[in-house]
């Protein structure tokens, strides 16, 4: 009743609407009328200056339309998936984890549920995210579950990536796609703003822009939408580094948190406890991952949100990709339960070094050591003249790709070489031969003033219709019992007048 009621409000006020209403509308596709843009546009200004203006951060603009080897090095080309399930008989179309996730929220409210199958249920709940297309073809067979609207059998689960697929150009023969993040267009610009930065570390980037996801079955009103606004910040540190200068400034701020030791307790409820604790305890891996948990946090208290309804839950284990060093999301209570609002995660150099090795421009920054020092460096000349002669045209490339060999792999050229032996060398898919006298690989002391690194990546990323939606619940009230007298108790800093 209460999220019918509100609904209705929001429809009538002009809050937010169906896109495309007088031709039946486009399932995941949304218009914000004028007081749902001025609330947008005050909720994203916030944000701004709570996070770019007050840590001075690098603000970028991204097309939407990206390459696909762009989004091939990241990933979201092979493995941007859900998995999918039809109805046998009418081809409709549902994500196999949805259906398998209602079913268990099911069993769980179901008092006649015995202990033993209640236990079961929400360990899958879980972890039914992270299920592959076997385990979900399991859980579907085994509880029996059927397409919801008509109770025929469904197909096994298959991907289906989320991705809009375009071209790019008259011809048509550059494949693009709508992005799915405003991230990619951050580490591609890594080398000029760490420039423009004055090329010292740490340092942050943001964007806030449109993102586009072709999902299976958009559901929930704003909270899964196909087309959407994110706010993204990738903050560029030593890996080795991991503090924040400010982290003094937050550790007090104790937000709920729910560990991942919680989540496999009996209770599996969250617990208040400062940020400072929680880096000391081991529970958030380091100070800035920890820093921008307690900025989240006060942001969403200054938005209006609810300070009980919202948590920070840690990822568990196998949820969190092997390259991620820790993961957090940022949860908020509605009437659809706890709804991920924000990703909070460490994802180590993994996004810097997979760019580095499809465009094979070297994403680095150059860590200056307090003083210089005396240090075995690894040296590798490939001999131009000799490269020139065999190779002809491909010989820079050749040449560029020696020079950046990995320290494992040039020493395994060498003792090859060194035995007289040709190496068969692969670059960009194709094999050259180096023969002894090429290259020269080998070991030297130097005095030094820094090394090149790898930056790692501390990534908070928030959804902004997720946040409106959860703020529209947390507002609404009515007066004396009255439906028909609806407020909203909107936050000062985003209130549309």
């Amino acid at each position: 009743a209460f999220l019918t009621a509100m609904l209705n409000v929001m429809e009538r006020r002009l809050f937010f609407i169906p896109s495309f209403k007088i031709y039946g509308g486009v399932a995941g596709l949304y218009d914000y009328g004028p007081p749902g843009c001025s609330i947008k546009q005050n909720l994203t200004q916030t944000w701004r200056n709570h996070f770019i203006l007050e840590e001075s951060m690098l603000e970028v603009e991204c097309p939407a339309v990206t390459p696909e080897i762009v989004l091939k090095a990241s990933g979201h080309v092979d493995r941007f998936v859900d998995f999918m399930v039809t109805d046998v008989k009418n081809g409709d179309c549902h994500r196999a984890d949805h259906l398998v996730e209602g079913h268990l929220e099911t069993l769980i409210d179901d008092p006649k549920t015995s202990p033993a199958d209640l236990s079961e249920a929400r360990d899958l709940l879980a972890r039914v995210g992270e299920m592959g297309a076997k385990e979900l073809e399991e859980m579907i067979t085994k509880y029996g579950i059927k397409a919801p609207e008509t109770g025929h059998d469904l197909s096994p689960p298959f991907p289906f990536n989320l991705m809009f697929k375009t071209s790019i150009g008259p011809r048509g023969d550059m494949t693009g796609f709508l992005r799915p993040e405003t991230a990619q267009g951050i580490f591609v610009n890594f080398r000029d703003l760490l420039f423009y930065n004055g090329s010292r570390l740490p340092f942050a980037a943001a964007q806030i822009g449109n993102s586009y996801r072709n999902e299976i079955a958009p559901r929930a009103g704003l909270l899964r939408v196909r087309e959407f606004t994110q706010a993204e910040i990738e903050h560029f540190c030593n890996p080795n580094d991991k503090s924040h200068p400010k982290f003094s400034t937050i550790a007090d701020v104790a937000p709920l948190l729910y560990s991942q030791e919680l989540q496999l307790s009996e209770e599996k409820k969250a617990q208040r406890m400062s940020v400072g604790e929680a880096v000391g305890k081991g529970i958030i891996a380091n100070e800035t991952l920890a820093y921008f948990i307690g900025r989240t946090y006060l942001f969403c208290l200054k938005i209006g949100l609810n300070a009980d309804r919202v948590r920070f839950r840690q990822h568990l284990k196998h949820e969190m990709a092997h390259y991620a060093e820790d993961c957090w999301d940022c949860e908020v209570d509605c009437s659809y339960g706890w709804v991920e609002c924000a990703g909070l995660a460490d994802r180590s150099a993994y996004d810097l070094t997979a760019h580095t090795n499809m465009s094979k421009v070297p994403l680095l920054a150059f860590d200056r050591y307090p003083e210089p020092r005396m240090e075995e460096v690894l040296t590798i000349i490939p001999d131009k003249r000799e490269l020139g002669k065999l190779f002809k045209r491909e010989a820079n490339t050749v040449a560029c790709a020696l020079e950046n060999m990995e320290e494992d792999a040039a020493m395994a050229m060498k003792a090859k070489l060194e035995g007289n032996e040709a190496v068969e060398f692969t670059v960009e898919g194709n094999t050259y031969s180096i023969a002894p006298g090429m290259v020269v690989v080998k070991k030297e002391m130097k005095k030094v003033s820094g090394k090149n690194i790898v930056p790692a990546v501390i990534e908070p990323s928030f959804g902004i219709g997720r946040l409106l939606y959860c703020v529209f619940e947390h507002s609404y009230y009515v007066r004396d019992g009255d439906d028909n007298r609806a407020c909203f108790s909107f936050s000062p800093v985003i209130a549309p007048i």
